[in-house]
């Protein structure tokens, strides 16, 4: 590469951050879409369809016409989590086939594809609610195998003290939230719920054509490489038969087994338990308890994860200061990091539970809490990379697939807790079951998580090595 050009793993790291703001966007379009697509019950007037806005709780700039659902709050819910029944079906394939085909595929054409779905969402809407449930059930499909895939691809390209950087660029989902959710808004009230949908695809399948044409499994794949930087990556990261590393079989019981790996599921499932529950629900509780319109909505629903997308930036970058500099051991970075993200966030959802009734107070705490979580790039979440980098994708994809139910439960329990009374005293229920889940998490991460390599993430060296054990230990005898 010339001298001055963007090097590979600058163009990975960019591609990649940009990758998971869509991702984020391809899925939170919905929960800020959700308000405007459905006819407001509490109306007295006769409902009908096609009706203009006038006939909402909220507020225009101009007059629209736009179709609306007579869909109940259970149905609503139902929409909204419904994402999550797809999704837990690839987390652990989708880590898996990465590791043997390559995460440039995998995550590729799973946005490829999530994005022409998006495209047809309002048509789906617009046939049937049945219709509307299939689109959002695919497209978490897809989107499923997505998170798991990408850090096989970081075991090939990314240093390890420059992982927690790396890993940050899976919180640009959060920046992807806080840029969609205010955009969405705006173009909701200008010219329908619909364009949410439309303008979140197209931008999704645009970075799709760039991902391929950019993007390689491996610094011996790409065919731009610089000399210097390949033979670099190549000297600290040995990727010697690489094809067939990605063949290694499991090492199930030993990882099933694990201590360590059973701290990343169980955080990571109670962490994204109550990022999810914010995600689908915060943009709700700020029209139906706070009472902002649409615009004011999209904006302040955004703060969170704007705070979060930042600290997880800067978090990452002192995690790997302090490592470099031996200041803290790795097993010591990721529990300090791991505790603050998840556990002050439980103590947040207990002061939203008293504060939660006021605009101000309440949309303080929702993005400190959501600001500190962004800890986690620095904590848990590339801590599979740390213990087991031949199968990262698989740790991933199981602790997403335990995460995922967790994104279909919260959905489930907030439309069970207020169906029939969306009060202030329902939702405080709700933060009081945050506060727990997330305490557990921290505790256990704190107690059972570990940085060191493990023995079993090359089970072919200890088979091979116990193997030449035995023929000594044979001539002693």
């Amino acid at each position: 590469m010339a001298s001055g050009c963007l090097t590979c793993v600058q163009v990975l790291n960019i591609m990649v951050l940009l990758g998971f703001m869509l991702n984020y966007a391809l899925r939170v379009n919905l929960t800020i879409a959700i308000v405007e697509m459905l006819y407001d019950v509490n109306d007295n007037q006769t409902a009908i369809l096609n009706v203009t806005d006038s006939l909402n709780v909220t507020e225009h700039p101009e007059h629209i016409e736009q179709t609306r659902y007579h869909w109940d709050t259970k149905q609503k819910n139902l929409l909204l989590g419904c994402f999550f029944w797809g999704y837990v079906l690839t987390e652990l394939p989708g880590g898996r086939l990465a590791e043997i085909v390559g995460a440039r595929r995998v995550f590729g054409y799973s946005t490829l594809l999530a994005s022409v779905l998006t495209l047809l969402t309002p048509s789906a809407a617009a046939i049937g609610f049945g219709w509307a449930v299939a689109v959002r059930v695919l497209l978490g499909f897809l989107l499923g195998a997505t998170w798991p895939a990408i850090l096989p691809m970081a075991s090939k390209w990314i240093p390890p003290n420059d992982r927690s950087k790396f890993m940050s660029n899976m919180m640009a989902s959060s920046l992807g939230a806080a840029i969609t959710m205010p955009i969405c808004g705006f173009l909701i009230a200008h010219f329908g719920w619909e364009s949410a949908f439309y303008f979140t695809g197209l931008i999704g399948a645009m970075w799709s054509v760039a991902w391929f044409a950019v993007v390689y499994d491996t610094p011996a794949d790409h065919p731009r490489i610089s000399e210097e930087e390949k033979n670099y990556l190549m000297e600290v990261l040995p990727q010697d038969n690489t094809k067939k590393k990605g063949h290694m079989p499991v090492p199930w019981r030993s990882l099933l087994t694990s201590p360590p790996v059973w701290a990343i599921i169980l955080t990571h499932a109670t962490s994204v338990f109550g990022y999810f529950t914010v995600v689908n629900q915060l943009p709700t509780y700020i029209e139906s308890i706070l009472h902002y319109n649409i615009k004011h909505n999209g904006l302040l629903s955004s703060l969170p994860y704007l705070g979060k997308y930042l600290c997880a930036l800067a978090s990452s970058v002192l995690a790997d200061s302090l490592r470099k500099s031996e200041k803290l051991s790795t097993t010591a970075t990721r529990k300090l990091f791991t505790g603050f993200a998840v556990g002050v966030p439980g103590i947040m959802m207990l002061a939203q539970a008293y504060f939660g009734e006021d605009r101000v107070w309440s949309i303080a705490i929702f993005t400190l809490a959501l600001t500190i979580n962004g800890m986690v790039t620095a904590g848990y979440l590339g801590n599979g990379l740390d213990i087991a980098p031949n199968f990262s994708g698989t740790i991933f994809g199981l602790a997403n697939t335990l995460s995922s139910f967790g994104g279909w439960l919260s959905t489930y329990m907030v439309g069970e807790l207020t169906k029939e009374n969306n009060t202030v005293d329902q939702w405080r229920i709700v933060f009081f079951i945050l506060a727990g889940t997330y305490v557990f998490g921290a505790v256990t991460f704190v107690t059972l998580g570990s940085g060191e390599l493990q023995p079993w993430n090359s089970p072919k060296e200890v088979a091979r090595e116990e193997h030449e054990v035995e023929p000594l230990n044979e001539e002693k005898a």
